[in-house]
Parts: C-alpha cells; sequence; structure tokens
C-alpha cells in the first residue's frame, strides 16, 4: 500500500511557502466535473458524476506545439475537450496548451495565430533580445532566459508576455480543463538515473509550483520570490509564459546541439549592427563603443571555440569567460564617452552584461535557476530539498518525455489517460520509461510485455488501449502512424525533425501535420468514446447500468 506523502508543518506567515492540499485545485476540478457532465451528456454517456479524464502531451519540440495544437483544435471540434478534466504537458506540448488559456479557449484563433505566425518569416528579434538584456539583471539569469527569448520565441514565432496565474478564471469557472505544465529539478538528475525517484519531478499549475511527491508548494504568484525556514524574504515579480516556455522547453536536442546552438546565436547577434542601433538606442558613437569590440569577440569565437576541448573531449568554456570578462571591463574602463548621459551609459552596460553572463552561464551549462523556496524549511527532513539556496528547472522531457507522473497520483483520481505521443523514435519509449517508474514506486500502471511494444513500434497503429485491474486506462496515440502515414513513416518524422528550425517551418509544412494530427483524433473518436462510456459506468446510477448491460 502507498504511503502519503509527507506531511509538512505550516509557518506562521501570512504566507506559507510549503502547503497541502491544493485547495484551489480541488474546487476548480470539482466545477470542471460540472461542466464535464453536462458535455457527456451531449456525447450521449450518462453518469451521476463525471469520471476524470486526462489528455497528456509528449515532448517533440514545434513538431510537438504543432501536433498538440492540432489535437486540441479537433478534440474541441468534436466536443470531447470539453469532457477533460486535466490537461498536461512536456516541453512542446506546454506551448501548445498554453495557449489555448491565453485565447481563453478559442482554438479557431490560435489557428489563425498559427497560419499568420507561419505564412511571414517574421520575428521581433529586436523585442526578444530586450526582454533577453532585461532578464540578465537578474541575479538568477541562466541559459533558461536566452534559451526562452531567443530561442523559443523565435520558434512558435510569439512572446507571451501574460502569467500563468492569469489562467485562473477559466479554471476556477470550469470553462477549462484544469492544466499541469512538467519540468524536473536537474540537481537530482542522479536520483533519476539510479532510483526514478519521484522527487524529481515539478509541476506548474494557475495556483502552484513545487514538488508533488513532497507535498511542497508555493503559489504560482511567488514561483521565483526568495524564501528563507518558510517565510518570504524578498517578492519577485511573477515570471512571464515566455520564460516557463523556455524553462518548459529547454530539451530540443542533446546537449551539445543546445550548446552548438547557443554559441552560434551569440555569435550571429554580435554582428547584427542595426539591431544593436534599436536597442541601445541613443547610445552616441556605437560603432566605437560596441561594434568594434563585437567584431573581435566574433572572431575569437570562431578563431578559438571548435579547437579547445578538455581531457575528456568535452568543450571547454573556460577561455570565453575570461575573455567576457576582460573585454567587457576593457571596454567600459578604456572607452571614453564624455558626451554620453548616465542613462545611455547604462544601456551600453546592460548590453555588455548580458553578454559576459550569458558567456559564464554557457561555460557553467547552467538552467533554469530560481531561488528554492524549500530553503531551510524546518518541515523538510530531506536535507538535500532544504540546504541549497537554488533550484535547477528543465525540460522533464529528460526524464520521461510525457506527463504521466503528474497525473497519476491517487489524489487526482484519473480513470481515462489520451496520452499523444510526438516523441522522436519509438513511440512506446514513454511507455516502457512509465512502465518502469511505476513498477519502481508501486503506482498502479497497465503492464505490457516488452516483445509486444517491440512489435507496435516497428508499425504503430494509431490508437493502443492498454488497461490492468486497477488503476487508469491509458489510450496512446502515436502521432506518426500506418493508419495516418502508410508506409511513409519515417519519411514524415524526417520532415519534422526535434530540432528542425522555426526558419524552415512554412505555412506548407505546418498545416500538413496539423491534418495529420486532427485526423488522429477524428478517426479514433468512437474509440474514445467507448472509454469514456466505460469510465463513467464507475458512476451509472444503478437503473442505467442494467439496461446497458443489455446492450
Amino acid at each position: 500500500m502507498r504511503t502519503s506523502p509527507p506531511r509538512l508543518r505550516r509557518t506562521e506567515n501570512f504566507l506559507t511557502a510549503v502547503h497541502h492540499g491544493k485547495k484551489e485545485e480541488k474546487v476548480a476540478v470539482e466545477r470542471r466535473r460540472l461542466h464535464v457532465l453536462k458535455a457527456l451528456k451531449k456525447l450521449h454517456i450518462e453518469a451521476d458524476k463525471a469520471p476524470v479524464v486526462a489528455v497528456l502531451g509528449s515532448g517533440g519540440g514545434l513538431r510537438a506545439h504543432i501536433a498538440c495544437l492540432g489535437v486540441l483544435s479537433e478534440m474541441k471540434e468534436q466536443g470531447l475537450l470539453d469532457a477533460v478534466t486535466y490537461l498536461a504537458g512536456v516541453s512542446g506540448s506546454t506551448w501548445a496548451v498554453s495557449s489555448l488559456y491565453t485565447s481563453d479557449g478559442d482554438m479557431e484563433a490560435v489557428e489563425a495565430d498559427l497560419r499568420h505566425q507561419f505564412s511571414r518569416q517574421e520575428w521581433d528579434l529586436a523585442k526578444s533580445l530586450q526582454k533577453t538584456i532585461q532578464a540578465a539583471r537578474s541575479e538568477n539569469y541562466s541559459l533558461t532566459d536566452f534559451w526562452a527569448y531567443l530561442v523559443i520565441s523565435k520558434q512558435t514565432r510569439e512572446l507571451p508576455e501574460s502569467h500563468l496565474s492569469n489562467m485562473k478564471k477559466p479554471v476556477e469557472e470550469g470553462t477549462l480543463p484544469y492544466p499541469i505544465f512538467a519540468a524536473i529539478d536537474n540537481d537530482l538528475q542522479p536520483s533519476w538515473q539510479e532510483a526514478k525517484a519521484q522527487e524529481t519531478w515539478f509541476e506548474f499549475t494557475p495556483h502552484h509550483a513545487g514538488f508533488p511527491a513532497l507535498g511542497a508548494y508555493v503559489s504560482t504568484t511567488h514561483f521565483g520570490s526568495k524564501f528563507k525556514k518558510g517565510r518570504l524574504v524578498r517578492t519577485h515579480p511573477e515570471r512571464d509564459l515566455s520564460f516557463l516556455r523556455g524553462l518548459w522547453g529547454s530539451a530540443l536536442g542533446n546537449a551539445e546541439v543546445n550548446r552548438n546552438y547557443i554559441f552560434d546565436q551569440l555569435r550571429n547577434l554580435l554582428t547584427l549592427r542595426d539591431l544593436w542601433r534599436r536597442t541601445v538606442a541613443g547610445v552616441k558613437n556605437v560603432g566605437r563603443l560596441i561594434f568594434a569590440p563585437l567584431l573581435r569577440l566574433q572572431q575569437s569565437l570562431r578563431r578559438e571555440r571548435p579547437a579547445l576541448e578538455d581531457e575528456g573531449g568535452e568543450p571547454n568554456y573556460n577561455w570565453l569567460t575570461e575573455m567576457l570578462e576582460n573585454w567587457t571591463r576593457t571596454s567600459l574602463e578604456k572607452q571614453k564617452q564624455p558626451d554620453e548621459d548616465p542613462e545611455s551609459k547604462g544601456s551600453v552596460s546592460d548590453f555588455l552584461d548580458f553578454v559576459r553572463k550569458t558567456g559564464i552561464c554557457a561555460s557553467k551549462w547552467e538552467w533554469g535557476t530560481t531561488h528554492n523556496f524549500l530553503y531551510k524549511h524546518g518541515g523538510i527532513r530531506d536535507k538535500t530539498m532544504s540546504s541549497r539556496k537554488h533550484l535547477h528547472l528543465v525540460d522533464a522531457g529528460l526524464a520521461i518525455n510525457t506527463p504521466f507522473p503528474l497525473v497519476l497520483p491517487p489524489t487526482r483520481e484519473v480513470d481515462l489517460i489520451l496520452s499523444f505521443d510526438f516523441s522522436a523514435g519509438d513511440p512506446f519509449e514513454t511507455i516502457r520509461a512509465t512502465t518502469d517508474y511505476c513498477r519502481r514506486h508501486k503506482i498502479p500502471f497497465p503492464h505490457v510485455e516488452e516483445a509486444k511494444l517491440d512489435l507496435w513500434s516497428k508499425a504503430p497503429a494509431s490508437c493502443y488501449i492498454l488497461k490492468e485491474e486497477t488503476g487508469p486506462v491509458v489510450m496512446h496515440f502515436p502521432l506518426f502512424n500506418t493508419d495516418a502515414c502508410g508506409d511513409n513513416i519515417e519519411a514524415w518524422s524526417d520532415t519534422y525533425d526535434t530540432f528542425k528550425l522555426a526558419d524552415t517551418y512554412t505555412l506548407d509544412v505546418v498545416m500538413p501535420l496539423l491534418a495529420l494530427a486532427k485526423m488522429n483524433v477524428r478517426e479514433n473518436k468512437k474509440n474514445i468514446l467507448r472509454e469514456m462510456r466505460h469510465a463513467a459506468m464507475l458512476y451509472y446510477p444503478k437503473r442505467y447500468t442494467q439496461s446497458c448491460s443489455l446492450v
């Protein structure tokens, strides 16, 4: 029998760093169930109480983002999304899920925006850069900020400035499913690799952010603020969705691909003369102050980066840190600026500080830095969790590329899971990984023999229904499957590679993927309705159970 998470004591402060129960979520879910009952009735499914259906979207970069939008759009069109209680995502799917809420559930508007964004090769680099420079002023600046504002914003052609807490209204009214966005604690990766530690997983919702395995959460509006011993020490503004999308989707490729991409982006940024004139508008003698040092930096990057490796064959970026520090110092100290006003000088200083900090973070490979709200909290027995001043949160796809661990806890009472897999490679790797995770922690989850999974992966169909005597039923939907793609699965996969850059995504590339994802839902509507009906049987009134058994 599974044990409950440890109860953590409250502080006397008006704001409790660690709390239990997630009352706001419970109230929102109960209200959502009323809407689900009405939706089920429209689908000719009767129940006294709504079953809990969760839709999961896997990671997969821009491919996952577009495909997940297609899934959500078609589920909305077919009346299925209104019967869903939880909506959870990893990596690229979180971008799509967040779009549902920023548009107040209007998927037609989301699709229109998508078509508009990819019908043109436009991206507001100046605005993205300004956001990054602004973020670099923070003591917790990391590569996640660079990735969010200068990579993900370019991938999605979006730079949302709204906040996760803005999603509360439709969620609390029950008009949209309750969203869960997945991340993991990168500092706990060794524990994950060794024992698939549950504490590794971190979740974000409109109401809270924290560790489900510990029952330890902080209000979403105070995520990133500084706490000590359970008390709020310093309030920081809530991070915007652009930053969170970068945090949730920071594993588009392997570490070396990401590392090279970041350095290439940084080097390319340093050559955009017109951009810098806009970014540091009002600064006189911009060429003398900035462009000459940038040219030297660019030449150094091109000359030195490929050649330097440490003894283990890994790139060594200490040279970059030293170079940036020296360059920044000499640029500020030796350049004479008699005709500059303080505000202009600050603009240059901020820019130089951004470059320096990015180089340092890249040399350390530092991602997702945020204040640890559990720091020195007396209710935490595990000193690994309470001794760290900072957390480093990253893409949950580095653990399991779909958020099964966040919807499987018994407190969420999920009856049916619709798992849409947009992963590269084996579409059943998420099932294998989740099976292992659940076996280790004695969590009910359908078991499938490895031989059968191997067979399925060679020519995947569009839908698999996995069941056990206990636990939720799982419907698993591979994106690229023989029903939709025939014998061309490999060609589809190559066309939509995970690290395929947004520049190559034209409307002619986007729309077929969107249509494919929609078709997978539409062609499996009967299967989904059947399993929803089976889940609802748990809540049937007796008279309806008897009549149904005669069918």
